[in-house]
């Protein structure tokens, strides 16, 4: 069977959006009341909602660091957020992805401040259509932040594809399936440090480095929105308390 031409020759991709175009992208801060820290966010068609409980005290308590603080990440597919039922159990991938995107985050939480404490952050998917990880990531680093927990820097994600032989950003679920390559990758931006890259498929040296940048870009866009949501989160907050 042909696969389904992605992108016009005018550069236009199956969504309508331009090769270098984010979708609409929306968080929401402080919408779980039984969380110490919740975010909620739409990326285009994905829709993913972090809890985070913590720091509180490790249990069992032979996880308990003496130095730091120890983190955990689940990421979990909703079994109605993909178009074939998927078992409610953790999947491989799942599994996976909970640790990348632990390993994302980790750079940019001050630990040390909590020795003897765990952190729990929850990623249950609602809806997937692709850049699950990337929405998770910068959801999640929301999340943290309402929960009041110190960080370096919020963390934001984006994914670069290569996709009938051209660099598209911010990748939908069927870019992924049929495109050549995927690199999502998250960075703490005002420090300009890259704490998540990962690569499926094949790229040149050139076109490696093409899609870090175009990451880098989108990455800047969604902390521009993770900015505004605080904005808007913390000033709904201050005019309840001054009511």
């Amino acid at each position: 069977m042909e696969k389904k031409k992605l992108i016009t020759d005018d550069g236009i991709r199956y969504d309508g959006r331009k090769l270098d175009e984010l979708r609409p992208i929306k968080f929401q801060i402080g919408t779980l009341k039984n969380a110490d820290g919740s975010a909620y966010v739409e990326w285009g068609r994905t829709k993913i909602l972090v809890g985070v409980f913590g720091p509180r005290e490790s249990h069992p308590k032979h996880l308990a660091l003496a130095d730091r603080c120890y983190i955990r990440a689940r990421y979990h597919m909703a079994p109605f957020s993909v178009e074939e039922r998927k078992s409610p159990a953790p999947s491989r991938r799942e599994i996976e992805l909970s640790k990348v995107m632990r390993e994302a985050l980790e750079p940019a939480i001050f630990a040390e401040f909590f020795p003897r404490t765990t952190i729990d952050i929850f990623a249950e998917v609602l809806q997937a259509d692709g850049s699950t990880r990337c929405a998770a990531i910068s959801a999640a680093s929301l999340a943290l932040t309402d929960a009041g927990v110190p960080m370096r820097d919020l963390v934001s994600s984006m994914a670069v594809a290569k996709v009938e032989g051209k660099l598209v950003l911010d990748v939908i679920d069927q870019e992924d399936k049929q495109g050549d390559s995927d690199m999502p990758m998250a960075i703490m931006p005002s420090k300009n440090v890259i704490t998540l890259i990962q690569m499926d498929g094949l790229l040149t040296h050139e076109e490696f480095i093409q899609s870090v940048e175009l990451a880098k870009k989108g990455c800047m866009e969604v902390y521009a929105k993770q900015k505004e949501a605080l904005e808007e989160h913390f000033k709904k907050t201050m005019d309840r308390e001054e009511v």
